[in-house]
């Protein structure tokens, strides 16, 4: 799967609760105590950068998505997930 479908899963997961990406950004930093601008998430969204572990792990909980079906996109690293 390409970055791009992986990163659909995020956009898609964050359209079916209505949010937008100021939702996200306020709900991050109200419930994981994670500060990050709508624009960087933004690009997060699009595939542009790659957030920090503790960001991937918040928008992971956030919606209730493993992070691997969000941020991985090499086949090869399933075999180190648990």
């Amino acid at each position: 799967m390409k970055i791009t479908n992986r990163r659909n899963n995020l956009i898609n997961a964050r359209k079916q609760k209505g949010w937008l990406q100021k939702n996200v950004v306020e709900k991050l930093l109200n419930d994981f105590s994670i500060s990050i601008t709508e624009s960087y998430y933004g690009m997060i969204e699009q595939g542009v950068r790659t957030p920090s572990l503790d960001v991937a792990l918040a928008i992971s909980a956030l919606f209730e998505i493993e992070p691997s079906k969000i941020f991985l996109n090499n086949d090869t690293t399933f075999c180190c997930v648990g």
